[in-house]
């Protein structure tokens, strides 16, 4: 089965619909899949719900398709670098289902793992559990939470054999892992691909079963998301 594609476009083909659910790597801009989510743009797709820890930036990562109004429903657990996020939202333009960051990341790794549901202590006695069922255990009270499946994720990986195992390199190794396994369909932009067997087995993060396409990006942005720098 070869699972490389020759472009970001041609690894979407015949995968993205409009209203889907689409699950996407990456921590603020680290670790994210650029030419995935410009190529998810441009397949003017619609009417999306997006998993993701954050929604980008204004006019990067995920902020370009909220520029396009791709995206109809956000879950997320962090929205605060992006205005046009906050604008939509305020406006109610934009849906939102707010998740702490643990959770969400919980969320997307029991879904992978076929755990329909968890509890957690994480939101109880806040609006993070209204209208979800309460249980008591050994004195305290958990809230329980569905796991996230998506019907695609777009992962990000530092490297990949033509099999599909891959490997994150340090803090892209963040949301991405649990987002290849929540999805029905994973696909996998990379820097580095190699052929089978080149990578230790040992240092695979992500096994080959949870990947079914692969693009290679060797030379991505890797925008910094806020610059500070020294006066001299």
């Amino acid at each position: 089965m070869n699972k490389v594609y020759p472009d970001a476009a041609s690894a979407l083909a015949g995968i993205v619909q409009d209203g889907q659910i689409i699950a996407v790597g990456g921590f603020g801009l680290c670790g994210i899949p650029e030419a995935l989510i410009g190529a998810l743009r441009d397949s003017g797709v619609t009417g999306l719900t997006a998993i993701s820890n954050n929604a980008g930036v204004d006019g990067f990562g995920l902020g370009q398709l909220l520029t396009t109004r791709q995206i109809k429903k956000m879950i997320a657990s962090y929205v605060g670098e992006n205005k046009e996020f906050a604008r939509q939202y305020l406006a109610g333009e934009l849906e939102l289902e707010f998740t702490p960051q643990g959770t969400l990341a919980e969320k997307l790794r029991a879904g992978g793992a076929g755990i329909p549901a968890f509890f957690t202590k994480t939101g109880v006695g806040t609006i993070v559990a209204d209208g979800k069922e309460l249980r008591e255990f050994d004195g305290e009270q958990y809230v329980m939470e569905r796991s996230l499946v998506a019907d695609v994720s777009l992962v990000k990986a530092y490297m990949a054999d033509r099999a599909g195992n891959l490997v994150y390199r340090k803090t892209a190794r963040n949301f991405n892992p649990n987002v290849a396994m929540a999805g029905k369909i994973t696909i996998v932009e990379v820097e580095k691909l190699v052929e089978v067997g080149e990578i230790d087995p040992d240092q695979v993060h992500t096994p080959s079963i949870f990947v079914h396409r692969i693009v290679v990006n060797a030379n991505p942005e890797k925008r910094i998301e806020q610059r500070t720098v020294r006066a001299d």
